[in-house]
């Protein structure tokens, strides 16, 4: 009997069809997108986060479809740094795909696609919620108790040697440790969660920018609205005013 090569035989499956096995696994969100970043296969979990029912109403378009502008922006940068370096990003923490402010968590994973003659073209990559690998003891999963805290209390002064203690780490290994993880320092990331919880109350309350400002920790309301554009890419003010139903006025 002739010699089996896997790899021989695994070029002979058909993508699509081992794709269809993630349909399986109702925790974990699974994409394919090609150079352009346009959704080329998408799970049933997947569709869940793009907020679409079906997988045919999300081919073909990117993640600015789907998403707030600053998640999106990340996706693509990270999709880019895999395609373009042709190195997989594996198991880093960030906020689940969904509206601004989510408490959840997910570890996720991206690789590049490449064609039969080694041509990457496209990236495919999964997720699943933190709860799933809480009980691991991976060097990852050490900072959901840090990233908990954040979007619990994203007021709270959290300082890096705070965080390096609950993590059980000295502060420097927790700072190089941190950004390692999640391409960013903890103080960047807890900006974030600040404006992403700015979002939500701008969208579902009536509170005053200048409030909530003082409310998320931000030293006052200009600091507010500088940090607010960075991240968003617009004013609280325009923010609000996209969100906020035609007719309706809030401070």
């Amino acid at each position: 009997m002739a010699a089996i090569s896997p790899l021989a035989f695994l070029r002979r499956v058909r993508g699509a069809e081992l794709a269809l096995l993630f349909d399986l696994l109702p925790d974990i969100s699974f994409f394919i997108k090609d150079r352009k970043g346009r959704f080329m296969a998408l799970n049933r979990r997947g569709c869940d986060y793009c907020g679409v029912k079906h997988e045919k109403d999300a081919i073909g378009k990117t993640d600015e479809d789907f998403f707030p502008r600053s998640r999106a922006a990340e996706y693509q940068k990270d999709d880019e740094i895999v395609m373009s370096t042709g190195k997989a990003i594996v198991n880093r923490l960030e906020s689940a795909p969904e509206a601004e402010g989510s408490p959840r968590l997910v570890m996720s994973s991206k690789i590049p696609l490449r064609d039969a003659e080694g041509k990457v073209i496209g990236v495919a990559g999964f997720s699943r919620e933190l709860d799933q690998v809480r009980s691991r003891s991976s060097g990852e999963a050490r900072f959901a108790k840090v990233i908990e805290q954040m979007h619990a209390h994203p007021d709270a002064a959290l300082s890096s040697a705070a965080m390096a203690r609950m993590c059980g780490l000295s502060q420097s290994q927790f700072d190089r440790s941190f950004r390692r993880v999640f391409g960013s320092s903890a103080r960047q990331y807890l900006l974030r969660v600040r404006v992403e919880a700015a979002c939500r109350r701008l969208a579902e309350t009536e509170e005053t920018v200048a409030a909530l400002a003082v409310e998320l920790g931000f030293f006052d309301h200009a600091h507010f609205t500088r940090c607010f554009r960075l991240i968003m890419g617009l004013t609280p003010a325009q923010y609000r005013q996209q969100r906020v139903p035609k007719g309706e006025k809030r401070g």
